[in-house]
């Protein structure tokens, strides 16, 4: 009996039904072919219609998977322009150098990587043929992000092209003695040919997204017009898996940038096995790429396959690739046709009658070696298809074998990754598959020759001129002489010299402060790209969104719930700001991006990224060796640093460990000024050596991380005399004595000097105070701006006394003299200021935050690490006690006396 209370299935749709009776007879009639043509006809009209319905602007949800097949149908292919034979002769030559090149270098045991671009050869080779655009001709040209792994082909390629000779293919992984190839695109070791450094797998694919949202950034400001240029990335299927590899894939969708093509080589390995191994990894990038709001193509088989979906008239072909997991379709290409025949063929009555029609050469043909990804007509009209779609990013997912070509001891074996050699039979069974003129005796005493063409060969000729077609030679990096940009007015960086009086300033207001206006300069504000992830208003920016603008390509399509007030949220299409949401990595792919403008595009941006410092060398390092590889420039400012500074928030936000970090990076100049004219005076010198007249000698390709602060603290005005700036710079100048601080000491008292960085300098001041006020005893204050500085400095002395120069480090020039014993300190663990010991004369101590970080008052913090004011004292007095300088007993009594 029916529940009258029940809910009945009408009232959970909430969507009204104009019409039930029509509804009820769809439903009906769905209902009627799935009993009389079973439910794969059903699911198969059912797609169909939900297809149509998308094609012609019906508002329904997208599909987010389509049958495991190519998404281009033989039939709707393109014609290749060019000369299909020419352009397989030349794949040929660059496979055969490839592997050689590999090959040769193992002899050394410095390894390589083969298989990667044996599969991946023709998706390279079409695009250089028909679609990459150089940059010779107008404009930037495209940015080409090369999985790293497929090196090996990009040089073999450029060996063709006359731009490597063999002694280059013979020095690959081998730089140390000049003309050398590094092992995966560097732009630092190898700067004239490779853009993007690549290889630290899941930072080409954020870091594509990002250059190419940058490319419209730099075209909507009015920087320059790149709406020509397209992003390329290449990446495998493995790569995937790494979060950085999906996670900017929304934007990139909402952002509507069909600037950027993601080309997926979809081998269906790992680096140790496959990698949906129960599952279908094509199947999932696409349901991930279309729920994010990507054009998917798919590029799956080759044309060996059309007459077996010829012959499929009941989908039992479709329904069976679409089941069968990735692993098994590895294990199909390394077995016979008989197994084949059982396991794919046999599991269904229909495909079992297609199999009978089938020979077993064809078998093995569709099954061994007929892929969508190793045919330039599949691969020419996946990538035309791309570039014609508009309003979003494509991905195309082009399947491949990963080892085609090498060998049956290469093709989808697991282990094929760590191969690094074929055997010469091996290479000579190669040869004759390539067809290429190999004799014999070209192999002198076991070693495999280079092969070429000649360089007036039909090969050769035809490479070089598709490649003036399409604008000159790729990939290649091209840093075109720009003229240094003029320095900002002196004003901007003076302000802060006379001090803020009795006013409290953080140094993190003071750089906003200075960075407000020093994008006013008629000359060079606009080339600033101010970067900051969803933390503006922490760090007190919001002045800057009335002024310059939030960039969004979509401008502000609605009114700001603050707009009446004075700094309201402003979004705009020319907006300046890039303020990126909770994502440190899409922020340092966007400074990466803007920091390296100067080579990719012929612009000198000056970007400055703005983060909690703990959230910044911590969670994003890796990227910040991708920006020192790219050799980008620009500013890293690690707000709200220290590990005592930042109250309340506790172990997760107290940083005591960026310096250390940044010091690993060759490419970073680590600061962490005390007071704000110290900001004011790196900031400059930061623009002269990196976007003005560098010295002789002078790296440019550096980029600066500044520390600074949240406290609000009386900012000192700058002392005169002569080398202050050069102390800022260099890393270490005496902010003042005991006398010029106005303290009463005994004549001949003992005397020490305190070294302090960043906040910690105004507790070393306040011990100051303490030991001449209570224990007679008299400290000099230094400001040391830059521990990592005085280290490099330091090293580099040390480096020239080993060449037979005479070369003191500075650390040791500035404290020649200084009277006593050396005490750093700072908000940082001990490790930062130990980083100079042993270049100190002196005797040397230090204190700092070891440890975790708590949550606690500023003061209680400092009390518990500590580096107070008091802990400094006597600290300094138990050192000048082990020299005698002063009773033991006053250790003990200053300890009682402070609490400590």
């Amino acid at each position: 009996m029916t529940d009258p209370n029940a809910i009945q299935p009408s009232e959970l749709d909430q969507l009204p039904d104009r019409d039930p009776e029509e509804t009820a007879e769809w439903q009906a009639s769905l209902d009627a072919v799935a009993k009389a043509a079973g439910p794969h006809r059903a699911a198969y009209l059912m797609r169909r219609t939900l297809e149509r319905a998308e094609g012609t602007g019906v508002a329904l949800p997208k599909l987010l998977e389509s049958d495991y097949v190519n998404s281009i149908p033989t039939a709707a292919e393109p014609a290749v322009p060019g000369d299909e034979a020419m352009e397989a002769r030349i794949t040929a030559w660059n496979r055969w150098n490839a592997a050689a090149m590999v090959t040769r270098g193992s002899k050394h045991g410095v390894g390589g990587h083969i298989a990667t671009f044996a599969s991946a050869a023709w998706l390279y080779e079409t695009g250089f043929n028909h679609f990459f655009h150089g940059k010779e001709g107008d404009g930037s040209g495209d940015q080409l992000y090369i999985q790293g792994h497929a090196s090996p082909g990009i040089y073999a390629r450029a060996f063709l092209d006359g731009r490597l000779t063999e002694q280059h293919l013979d020095n690959f992984r081998q730089e140390a003695g000049g003309n050398g190839l590094p092992s995966y695109p560097h732009p630092r070791r190898l700067p004239w040919l490779w853009e993007f450094p690549t290889v630290s797998m899941g930072l080409g694919p954020i870091s594509a997204i990002y250059q190419a949202r940058f490319n419209r950034y730099l075209t909507s400001r009015g920087i320059k017009d790149v709406s020509d240029s397209h992003v390329w990335a290449f990446l495998g299927d493995g790569e995937m898996d790494e979060p950085e590899s999906t996670t900017a894939l929304t934007l990139a969708a909402r952002e509507g940038l069909d600037n950027l093509t993601f080309v997926i080589n979809c081998n269906l390995q790992r680096l140790d096995g496959p990698v949906r191994a129960n599952f279908k990894i094509v199947q999932e990038l696409e349901a991930l790429f279309r729920g994010s709001g990507w054009n998917v193509i798919k590029t799956l088989w080759g044309t060996a396959w059309d007459e077996l979906f010829r012959l499929d008239t009941t989908g039992a072909l479709v329904r069976r690739l679409r089941e069968v997991p990735d692993a098994q379709v590895q294990t199909y290409q390394t077995r016979d046709a008989a197994y084949i025949r059982e396991d794919f063929f046999g599991k269904d009555p229909a495909l079992a009658e297609m199999a009978k029609l089938l020979s077993d050469d064809k078998i093995l043909e569709c099954f061994h070696l007929s892929r969508g990804g190793h045919e330039s007509r599949k691969v020419y009209a996946a990538y035309k298809a791309a570039l014609e779609h508009k309003g979003a990013p494509t991905v195309i997912l082009a399947q491949t074998v990963k080892g085609h070509t090498l060998g049956e001891g290469f093709a989808s074996k697991n282990a094929n990754h760590q191969m690094k050699k074929l055997a010469v039979d091996e290479f000579k069974a190669m040869r004759d598959r390539l067809e290429l003129p190999i004799k014999d005796s070209d192999f002198a005493e076991g070693q495999v020759p280079y092969g070429h063409p000649g360089a007036d060969s039909p090969e050769v000729r035809y490479l070089q001129e598709r490649r003036a077609a399409l604008g000159g030679p790729a990939p290649a990096r091209r840093v075109h002489p720009l003229p240094a940009l003029p320095a900002p007015a002196e004003k901007a960086f003076t302000a802060f010299d006379k001090g803020s009086g009795s006013q409290s300033v953080a140094t993190t207001m003071a750089f906003v402060r200075l960075v407000k206006d020093l994008v006013r300069d008629k000359e060079t504000g606009k080339r600033w790209v101010p970067i900051v992830p969803d933390e503006a208003r922490t760090f007190g920016m919001e002045s800057l969104f009335p002024s310059l603008g939030i960039y969004s390509p979509k401008g502000q399509t609605y009114e700001p719930v603050d707009r009446d007030q004075l700094m309201y949220y402003k979004e705009a299409k020319n907006g300046q700001i890039l303020n990126e949401g909770i994502t440190e990595a899409g922020s340092m792919a966007d400074f990466i991006a803007a920091s390296t403008a100067y080579a990719t595009h012929g612009e000198a941006m000056i970007p400055f990224y703005i983060f909690y410092s703990m959230f910044g060398w911590q969670r994003t390092a890796d990227q910040m060796w991708q920006l020192g590889d790219q050799l980008g420039r620009g500013f890293l400012v690690g707000a709200t640093a220290g590990r005592t500074t930042l109250t309340g928030e506790g172990l997760q936000h107290a940083d005591g460990h960026s310096p250390v970090i940044a010091a690993t990076n060759p490419a970073a100049l680590t600061y962490d000024p005390a007071f704000a004219y110290e900001i004011a005076v790196i900031v400059k010198e930061g623009l002269r050596r990196m976007y003005g007249e560098a010295a002789e000698g002078e790296d440019q390709n550096v980029f600066y991380y500044l520390t600074v602060y949240n406290e609000p603290l009386p900012q000192p005005a700058k002392p005169s005399g002569l080398g202050i700036d050069e102390g800022i710079v260099k890393g270490l100048y005496r902010f003042n004595t005991a006398e010029s601080a106005g303290l009463t000491v005994p004549a001949n008292a003992p005397r020490i000097q305190l070294l302090g960085s960043g906040t910690a300098i105004h507790w070393a001041l306040k011990a100051q105070r303490l030991l001449a006020e209570e224990w007679g005893v008299a400290a000099d204050v230094w400001s040391a701006t830059s521990w990592g500085e005085l280290r490099r400095d330091a090293m580099e002395a040390d480096a020239a006394l080993l060449r037979g120069e005479d070369r003191v480090p500075y650390v040791r020039q500035a404290l020649h003299g200084a009277e006593g014993p050396v005490l750093a300190v700072s908000d940082y663990m001990r490790q930062v200021p130990d980083q100079i010991a042993q270049w100190v004369e002196q005797d040397w101590s230090s204190l700092g935050a070891d440890g975790f970080g708590l949550s606690d008052t500023r003061d209680a913090a400092r009390r518990h690490f500590g580096v107070d004011a008091e802990s400094i004292a006597v600290a300094a007095l138990a050192q000048l006690a082990r020299r005698g300088e002063v009773k033991a007993s006053a250790v003990k009594e200053a300890r009682e006396k402070y609490g400590l």
